[in-house]
């Protein structure tokens, strides 16, 4: 049974991927596994209570398991209990890339279309950087997820996520046409293209030394600093310059990372396609984990709020 396809109080059995595996201890001092299990419809949480040292080598993140067990819902957080897990047999589903979450819509398409928005970058500085920085790492780009865990957290979610983005600013930018799209392309286009040094990949993805020590914003910020020089574009042109305030200010708050705030239109706008297309995948990835009128379990990157689907006609 796939996760998006468990009932509440029912019972189940199926094959599914060990995204997470961590070793914890009950109040008793006894060994347990948290887990989080995985296919390519979502998400669920789980608790293994008799963790012997034999089944937590066994059950180990990156592994594909036969899991048995019942679909409950605990503070409003879907999660699996009374599980039974075993290793497959030899005729059974193994591969991991079986299991994991696959995007919207195929990388491919997704390449093909961000390759002819940078035919629509009229401004030839902005265009050359994106054009320098997308050769340099088109591989990762188009491979990497946009997040370890809070939103397009999933294969090429990266470039899924900075295209959806740009269709958004396509549509506001024909609403007000004072926007200069070319420096919105540009703008989004390396935005969160550090991710790809931030990140280790989009296998059991984690943060890097210098993701976590130096951060995606600043990284694309000295990625953009180097192919100027590179590119022997002159680095005080304000060109340049509003392309780099752009990347710098997307987080919007100091608090959140951002070293300065957003100053022009375009980089006010970037930040706020950025949230919106952020939450709405938190918020349709939740609500696809549950059933009409039940609450999703709460959505930390979200001010902790949980969200409901309702139980209405179409």
């Amino acid at each position: 049974m796939k996760i998006n396809q468990m009932k509440q109080d029912e019972l189940f059995d199926g094959f599914y991927l060990i995204k997470s595996a961590e070793v914890r201890q009950t109040r008793a001092g006894k060994d347990y596994l948290a887990l989080v299990f995985q296919d390519d419809t979502g998400q669920i949480e789980g608790k293994l209570w008799d963790a012997q040292p034999g089944k937590i080598k066994d059950f180990e993140a990156g592994v594909v398991v036969h899991m048995q067990g019942r679909r409950e819902v605990y503070n409003n957080t879907p999660q699996v209990n009374q599980i039974s897990l075993r290793l497959p047999r030899f005729d059974e589903p193994k591969d991991p890339a079986d299991f994991k979450e696959k995007p919207p819509v195929d990388v491919k398409d997704t390449k093909e279309y961000l390759s002819q928005i940078v035919f629509r970058i009229e401004n030839a500085t902005w265009q050359r950087i994106v054009r320098a920085l997308y050769s340099k790492y088109d591989k990762e780009f188009y491979s990497y997820p946009a997040a370890k865990t809070n939103h397009h957290a999933f294969y090429s979610g990266l470039s899924f996520h900075t295209a959806t983005m740009v269709r958004l600013a396509d549509a506001i930018g024909d609403i007000y046409p004072q926007l200069n799209k070319s420096l919105l392309f540009a703008g989004i286009m390396l935005h969160d293209l550090a991710k790809v040094i931030e990140l280790t990949g989009p296998d059991n993805t984690s943060y890097t030394v210098r993701g976590n020590l130096i951060g995606h914003i600043s990284l694309i910020n000295e990625e953009i600093t180097k192919v100027v020089m590179e590119l022997g574009i002159d680095d005080d042109k304000e060109d340049v310059t509003v392309l780099r305030h752009l990347i710098l200010s997307h987080h919007g708050q100091l608090e959140y990372g951002s070293p300065v705030r957003p100053q022009i239109m375009e980089a006010e706008i970037l930040h706020m396609i950025d949230n919106i297309d952020a939450e709405m995948m938190m918020m349709i990835s939740a609500l696809d984990k549950v059933g009409e009128g039940e609450m999703t379990n709460r959505i930390f990157a979200m001010d902790n709020r949980s969200f409901y689907k309702p139980n209405i006609d179409k």
